[in-house]
């Protein structure tokens, strides 16, 4: 999913000035930060809990490291430098590893790898772009998908299109889309999504699993529209954010990952959750 240029900027400042704890920390609580508004990744429930997919990993992954966790929700734009600060101690939030944030954090191993995909109204002139229903693979240097991101940009020129600020996404729309159509950011994607709904924009783009719970609430009016994005453009799938000075936590995350892979927990979850096997 998520995040780029604007979450970075603060980070590398906290990276390189402060966050060193003078000796190896040994785990016995843990504080896992979400957005608790990026269904069905996680979403707040109206009791005022978290839930959904990554809430649920997360319970098994604290059960299997035998720490006490502790979840809390915060907007997204300044998770990375939250982190790096200390307010937290992981970022679990649909967080895609990309070799930029590995400048300034650390990951788990992923625990997701989804798609990515254009959104449009089902009675919209944009609806049903050429690559419907198709998944195209592209590398970051943007080998084999250029035609079909071509294609793409015949058929949504002039477009109003809305993303979640701060994404990877967003850099994506920007670098293929931004001179061709107008770009609307928006600080979540159920703002944007309602926006999507009643018109105000023409096309969304962000993670597909997220954009088919934007389908279920809008009682099927919206679809895909040109092909699902897949490959490592976005990355090489979704981990968990940890500072890079918490080496033996990072260890702990990556044994519980494995184990929740190995046993089945995260396609069950996914499943679950998303209707489909997300499992890298």
């Amino acid at each position: 999913m998520k995040a780029y240029k604007v979450l970075l900027a603060g980070a590398l400042a906290l990276a390189a000035g402060g966050w060193s704890p003078a000796q190896a920390k040994e785990w016995k609580t843990v504080t896992i930060t979400l957005e608790g508004a990026y269904a069905p990744w996680n979403l707040t429930n109206p009791d005022g809990t978290l839930g959904g997919f990554e809430p649920e990993l997360a319970k098994y992954l604290c059960a299997h490291m035998k720490v006490e966790c502790k979840l809390v929700a915060s907007d997204w734009d300044g998770m990375i430098a939250s982190l790096n600060a200390g307010k937290f101690d992981v970022i679990m939030d649909a967080l895609s590893i990309t070799e930029e944030r590995k400048k300034i954090i650390d990951f788990s191993i992923p625990y997701a790898h989804t798609h990515a995909a254009f959104a449009a109204p089902k009675d919209s002139s944009y609806a049903n772009a050429p690559g419907t229903g198709t998944v195209v693979k592209i590398a970051p240097d943007m080998s084999g998908g250029k035609e079909a991101v071509e294609a793409m940009r015949t058929a949504f020129k002039g477009a109003t299109i809305g993303i979640q600020a701060a994404t990877v996404y967003a850099k994506f729309i920007y670098d293929n889309f931004g001179d061709i159509a107008t770009v609307r950011e928006y600080k979540t994607s159920a703002e944007r999504d309602i926006d999507l709904e009643t018109g105000r924009i023409d096309l969304a783009f962000d993670d597909a699993t997220t954009l088919s719970t934007a389908f279920e609430k809008a009682n099927g009016a919206l679809a895909f529209s040109g092909p699902e994005i897949g490959g490592t453009i976005f990355g090489t799938g979704e981990g968990l954010g940890v500072r890079q000075s918490d080496p033996e936590l990072k260890a702990m995350l990556d044994d519980a990952i494995k184990a929740a892979l190995a046993d089945g927990t995260v396609k069950e979850l996914s499943m679950k959750w998303f209707k489909t096997d997300v499992t890298p």
